[in-house]
C-alpha cells in the first residue's frame, strides 16, 4: 500500500469513527441541565424544568446550587401530583416549587458541614439546611453531594421540596 493510500484509509477510518461517536459524546464541560439529562435518574426533574421554561436559566452562567430530587422522589408524591403540576395552567406553581430547589451561587457540602443555615432560594423563600449529621435540606436528605457542573453544583436529594 502506498503512503497516499494509507493516508486516505486512515482519514476515512478516523471520519467513520468520529461520525459513530457524534451523537454519544457528553459536552466537555456539561452544565446543570446536561448533567441531569445524562445521569438517567432525573427524567421527571428535567421534564418539569422544561415545562416551567427554566432550561435556559439553568444553562446560563450561574453559578447555581441545585437540590435535585430523583425520579423516585417525584414518584413518592401523591398520585397525580406530577401530572397536574406539568399542565400549562399550573406553570406558576411548578416554577415556585422548582426555584425553591435552587440557590444562587455555588454551595459545596463542605460549606455547610457542621452548620445549620437558612439560605434564601431563587424563589425568595429560605430553606432549612442542617449539615451537622450528613446534610438535610428541609425534610430531604442529600444522598449524593457535590455533583459538578460547569455552571454550579448539584446535590441529589431523596424528597421533593415544597415551599
Amino acid at each position: 500500500m502506498t503512503f497516499s493510500k494509507l493516508l486516505k484509509a486512515s482519514a476515512l477510518a478516523a471520519t467513520v469513527a468520529l461520525a459513530g461517536c457524534a451523537g454519544t459524546t457528553t459536552p466537555p464541560n456539561p452544565d446543570i441541565v446536561e448533567v441531569a439529562q445524562s445521569a438517567g435518574s432525573f427524567d421527571t426533574l428535567v421534564a418539569a424544568v422544561s415545562a416551567a421554561d427554566l432550561v435556559d436559566t439553568l444553562k446560563s452562567d450561574g453559578p447555581f446550587t441545585v437540590f435535585a430530587p430523583t425520579d423516585e422522589a417525584f414518584a413518592a408524591l401523591p398520585v397525580g401530583t406530577v401530572e397536574t403540576l406539568l399542565k400549562p395552567e399550573n406553570k406558576d406553581q411548578l416554577t415556585a416549587i422548582l426555584t425553591y430547589h435552587v440557590l444562587p451561587g455555588k454551595v459545596m457540602a463542605a460549606d455547610v458541614a457542621g452548620k445549620r443555615l437558612s439560605p434564601t432560594t431563587v424563589n425568595g423563600k429560605a430553606l432549612k439546611v442542617d449539615g451537622r449529621n450528613g446534610v438535610k435540606v428541609d425534610n430531604a436528605t442529600v444522598v449524593s453531594a457535590d455533583v459538578a457542573a460547569s455552571n454550579g453544583v448539584i446535590h441529589v436529594i431523596d424528597k421533593v421540596l415544597l415551599p
